[in-house]
């Protein structure tokens, strides 16, 4: 019964992250929004498995919680360099070259 509630509880506030995802006014609260629905996720994951007695469950989770957050990675570093992979241009220093 106890899991029960908490598995309500989760997806509630799975619901209002979605809420903040759609009504966030900068793009870091947009990204800080789906991180954090990805870690209720992960949350919700493990409490299904333990309420359907399937600890593989949380097997699924923790790959979630995983591909979560090189993916919250890979986000914030497309939005501040412009690029994924590769090399990043460095500037350089006028004080080298004369």
């Amino acid at each position: 019964m106890m899991f029960a509630v908490a598995a309500i509880a989760v997806f509630i506030a799975m619901v209002l992250v979605l809420i903040r995802l759609i009504s966030g006014p900068t793009l870091y609260d947009r990204v800080l929004a789906v991180n954090s629905f990805g870690t209720h996720t992960v949350l919700f994951i493990g409490i299904l498995g333990f309420l359907n007695g399937r600890p593989d469950f949380l097997d699924i989770a923790l790959l979630y919680a995983l591909i979560n957050f090189v993916g919250t990675i890979a986000i914030l570093k497309y939005f501040r360099y412009r690029s994924i992979g590769g090399v990043v241009p460095v500037p350089s220093d006028p004080k080298e070259e004369a």
